[in-house]
């Protein structure tokens, strides 16, 4: 039986142990997407985790989807980057940045000469976003080209060799959570009718070519993605998601990808964690739906090999020490929502470590 305090072998290097820092968007950058010695010192208070992931990182100005969110598309960024890997390193542990372009979730008041946010279709996301200055209606987004869906895969891979630079061990692709790669999947955000839209071998073709171009670019052994079949997060309808991910898996199965990463939404989700398990074969980070706060007793999701690794989120956020926590099963420090997004030190890097 695997525990998950044993080592386990990811992105050509062995990590610790089999507990992930999930990404988790915290709107701590500076304006122009830099991040700062405070993101470093949450990040390097959290380097007791077998692999860091980083929040959502935008791969070019227009993958801006909300205010204060770091970016990896310029030298300052890589740079500003550079002082939080080096901390987490230092302290022995292993960092991804995520890769994330918003695609249609995200305002023009966010960005700069006259952009507007951009998606598969002109399907604006339903709601309100807060853009810095109050809510905000979500607007249509502008209908990528195809020139322009193949200048974003682009990005992507830059953004990737810049992650490599700025000192990161590999990028997390951001396919989740009713971003831009997800809305390429979806059916009711894809309504297009050319090879990027229509039947599921288009629908997860932006998510194929998209990982392929960073693993060309980095590494596949530096290239890890994640996903999250049915979730309604964003706006996004999935009705059906099994087959699609089951494509979009074996299409990418074969690359020698650093693991694959699913989120799970509802109880409902684990027969198609299971299939897609079955089907990838690498390492296999779950984030699961559980009742209640996701705690130690989730941990038998590795010692039944359910997953390799387990991410861990809001609980995290909030303990720093989190893997030891879990060795002992707690106690725990209770996350604060009210200082998840933006601000300074308090509710990030504040919660005391036993």
């Amino acid at each position: 039986m695997t525990s998950a305090f044993e080592p386990v072998h990811v992105a050509g290097s062995t990590l610790a142990n089999r507990i992930v820092l999930a990404p988790m968007t915290r709107s701590r950058a500076t304006e122009g997407g830099l991040a700062t010695a405070l993101v470093a010192e949450y990040y390097t208070q959290r380097a007791t985790a077998g692999l860091i992931v980083t929040e959502g990182v935008q791969p070019s100005v227009v993958g801006q989807g909300y205010p204060f969110t770091p970016g990896l598309h310029s030298a300052e960024q890589v740079a500003a980057w550079r002082q939080v890997t080096d901390s987490v390193h230092a302290a022995g542990g292993r960092i991804f940045a995520q890769l994330m372009h918003s695609g249609r979730i995200g305002h023009p008041s966010l960005l700069p000469d006259g952009l507007v946010p951009v998606a598969p279709s002109p399907v604006a996301a339903p709601g309100q976003l807060f853009a810095g200055d109050g809510l905000k209606d979500f607007v249509t987004p502008h209908e990528l080209t195809d020139d322009e869906i193949r200048a974003t895969i682009t990005d992507f891979a830059q953004a990737a060799r810049n992650a490599v630079e700025a000192g990161f061990d590999g990028v997390e692709l951001h396919g989740a959570n009713g971003y831009l790669i997800h809305q390429f999947l979806a059916p009711a955000t894809n309504l297009r009718t050319d090879e990027w839209g229509g039947p599921t071998e288009n629908r997860i073709r932006f998510a194929v070519e998209t990982v392929k171009a960073v693993a060309a670019a980095i590494g596949a052994e530096r290239t890890g993605l994640r996903v999250s079949p049915g979730n309604p997060y964003n706006g996004i309808s999935e009705p059906d998601p099994r087959p699609v991910y089951e494509a979009l898996v074996k299409e990418i199965d074969g690359l020698g990808l650093a693991y694959l990463h699913v989120t799970e939404f509802g109880p409902e989700a684990r027969e198609t964690t299971l299939s897609l398990r079955k089907r990838f074969d690498g390492p296999f980070v779950l984030n699961p739906a559980t009742e209640g706060p996701t705690d130690h007793r989730a941990l038998t999701l590795i010692e039944d090999g359910t997953a390799d690794l387990l991410a861990f989120g809001a609980l995290f956020l909030a303990n720093p020490d989190l893997p030891d926590r879990l060795r002992t099963e707690g106690p725990y420090n209770t996350p604060d929502p009210a200082t998840f997004f933006g601000g300074d030190a308090r509710g990030y890097t504040d919660y005391p470590a036993r």
